[in-house]
């Protein structure tokens, strides 16, 4: 097997492992490369073509149709992976259309027999003859509505692509929507945070935009990076390096402030407000309802000599039990993850609207505990990795009508403007709240909200 055969059935194992175990490609590429032994380059390939042909499965489910002429539900799941693959190398990377045709027919061969390799063949010779612009217009021609030819063209359902216009629209920007559906589609780069007080950003790094300790690398591996700074240089986005230093730094810290991060799993925010508290003379507790993504928040902040406590609790429970006890809570609640699309591709596939109610049910129920826990003057900052405006404005205007008198909103904008060290563009949304968000097209970041709640 050649390196490039060896990259194919990396990606291919990892899609179906993807649709058939509903396997996260983040956490099962990584290894499945390592096993196969593939070079950096080769990693590389086997990267791009799980990933793109994740992300872009809505647009080739519809090339696919047109050009086997039949609905792709009616095709064998193995095969279908193997055509998605063949799609993806064929529309949309500059692989030579006879291996991409040639691998992905002995893919579907094994996974289907001779009459799938027939199939599969006649299927991605008849893709590869037309252009992606000739491809792309027919899927375009095939839509009933405007938003199902957004929906089809940039690969998101449609109910995430109304999502998005709603939250746009909230900040008199609707006309965003192409441009941030695209970047949804864009392969991130890997943004780095110096843990403050801990480690310096390299000096051959490129600073991000905004965090005050973001960077990337020229290049190298940012595993090495991480594991040579025991931790203190970290793989994180800088939208959630943001969120949590709107917490720490919306107003000076006074030593023996006691903070929560109530739902610290896998532990990038809590790391950074270790940090902080270890700077600032403030004392951090975590707790984390999963076991294994608790084990993960202690690997997370092992780096940073200050002793943090991680309970293993279901958050409603920790933050009552615990009643006028914090300065600070960050509340990064369980959501959709509409924000990380173009990180975690086939959450898009996975995430239906009949999931928005009981995610904002549990969101509403955590951050209202949260307010229980703090003191008087105490902040809490309601954090989503989602621009939903259920899961966000929503959940900030219930909380204001449920506390009313007793809770406050801060301006989130302001604070995360004052500790960037560029400006960013955060208008002020229809609503006039005080939330800032984050987007991927606009800020290169991931589509984080942050809310800052202060108690009276």
């Amino acid at each position: 097997m050649t390196a490039a055969q060896a990259s194919r059935r990396v990606a291919y194992d990892t899609i179906r492992a993807v649709h058939e175990s509903d396997a996260y490609a983040n956490l099962l590429l990584p290894r499945s490369i390592e096993r196969a032994g593939l070079s950096t380059a080769d990693a590389g390939l086997a990267t791009e073509l799980t990933y793109g042909t994740l992300r872009r499965e809505g647009t080739y489910d519809a090339v696919l149709a047109i050009a086997a002429d039949r609905p792709v539900a009616d095709i064998d799941p193995g095969v279908l992976d193997a055509l998605r693959l063949g799609v993806h190398q064929l529309l949309s990377t500059r692989v030579a259309s006879h291996a991409a045709v040639n691998e992905s027919v002995e893919l579907a061969r094994e996974a289907g027999g001779r009459g799938a390799a027939g199939f599969a063949n006649a299927v991605l010779r008849r893709v590869s003859r037309d252009t992606p612009g000739e491809w792309l217009s027919r899927v375009e021609q095939s839509a009933r509505s405007d938003d199902e030819r957004l929906s089809l063209v940039f690969s998101h359902p449609v109910w995430i692509v109304r999502a998005f216009r709603r939250a746009l629209a909230a900040e008199g920007r609707a006309a965003e929507l192409e441009d941030l559906l695209a970047a949804d589609n864009a392969s991130p780069t890997v943004t780095m945070a110096a843990l403050p007080g801990l480690a310096d950003v390299p000096g051959d790094a490129m600073r991000t935009p905004y965090s005050p300790f973001g960077f990337r690398l020229g290049g190298g591996d940012p595993e090495r990076t991480v594991v040579g700074s025991n931790g203190r240089l970290r793989v994180q986005d800088e939208g959630s390096q943001l969120a949590a230093l709107a917490l720490t730094r919306m107003r000076p810290v006074e030593r023996g402030e006691r903070w929560l991060d109530l739902c610290a799993g896998p532990g990038g925010k809590t790391a950074i407000l270790a940090a902080e508290a270890l700077s600032g003379g403030a004392q951090l507790d975590a707790n984390e309802i999963s076991p294994a993504r608790a084990g993960l928040v202690r690997r997370a902040i092992a780096g940073v000599p200050l002793e943090v406590t991680v309970s293993e609790e279901d958050g409603r429970v920790r933050a009552s039990e615990a009643a006028g006890r914090y300065d600070r809570i960050l509340v990064d609640a369980p959501c959709t993850g509409l924000g990380a699309l173009r990180r975690r591709p086939e959450a898009r596939w996975r995430k239906v609207p009949a999931d928005v109610p009981d995610l904002t049910q549990l969101q509403r129920e955590l951050a209202a505990a949260a307010i229980g826990a703090l003191r008087p003057g105490g902040v809490l900052a309601y954090v989503t990795c989602s621009p939903h405006l259920a899961e966000t404005a929503g959940i900030v205007a219930d909380l204001l009508r449920e506390f009313d008198g007793s809770v406050e909103e801060l301006d989130a904008r302001e604070t995360v403007r004052a500790i960037s060290r560029t400006v960013p563009d955060l208008p002020e949304p229809g609503d006039a709240s005080g939330r800032a968000q984050l987007w991927p097209h606009r800020h290169g970041t991931d589509a984080m909200s942050i809310s800052l709640l202060r108690r009276i």
